[in-house]
């Protein structure tokens, strides 16, 4: 390769990862069907610490503006270690790990699997403690939990596709880089 095709590669991939971060943050602004932005806002102002503010520097402020990527990446991380304690105590992921990049693409796609599921499970927690506060919820009922939780699975599933596209076409580690940035 050429010093000018390396740089271009470089620089290639230096806008891809730059413009999929972007693409993060402005998820972080998209809100959750159903919620009253003003009560909203009313109810965020005096919970900015404590363990809801620490969730929301990791989700780039998705937290306080109850986006779409509220749940941020956490439920991929829990999962990817769920899954590598599992490996040190399970002789099928112990067995699985020996198989080299076979079993390594077994180990993701459990990981995926638990990740969904984890954000289900969050995903409902989330939509049964939005719809507790007073007026927060437009029209509470099912069909607002139904609706929460497939958004906030489906930004979960989102953010990790985008990491993983990071990781494989862009700099450095996705997941990484998106915890970064919401941080940053």
């Amino acid at each position: 390769m050429s010093a000018s095709t390396q740089s271009n590669d470089l620089r290639n991939r230096i806008l891809f990862t730059l413009f999929i971060l972007a693409v993060y943050r402005l998820g972080t602004f998209v809100p959750l069907p159903g919620i009253d932005p003003e009560q909203l806002q009313i109810m965020m102002e005096g919970n900015q610490k404590g363990l809801l503010g620490m969730f929301n520097v990791f989700a780039g402020g998705a937290v306080s503006r109850m986006a779409i990527f509220a749940l941020g990446i956490m439920p991929y991380i829990s999962s990817s270690i769920i899954v590598q304690l599992l490996t040190g105590v399970s002789e099928y992921f112990k067995n699985l790990k020996a198989q080299g990049e076979i079993g390594r693409q077994k180990i993701t796609q459990i990981t995926r699997y638990g990740t969904v599921l984890l954000a289900t499970i969050q995903g409902y927690g989330l939509a049964v403690g939005l719809e507790s506060s007073a007026d927060l919820v437009i029209n509470p009922g099912i069909f607002f939990k139904i609706s929460t939780v497939t958004t906030i699975v489906a930004g979960t599933i989102f953010l990790m596709w985008l990491g993983e596209q990071i990781t494989q076409r862009g700099i450095g580690n996705g997941i990484s880089l998106i915890i970064f940035s919401g941080i940053v």
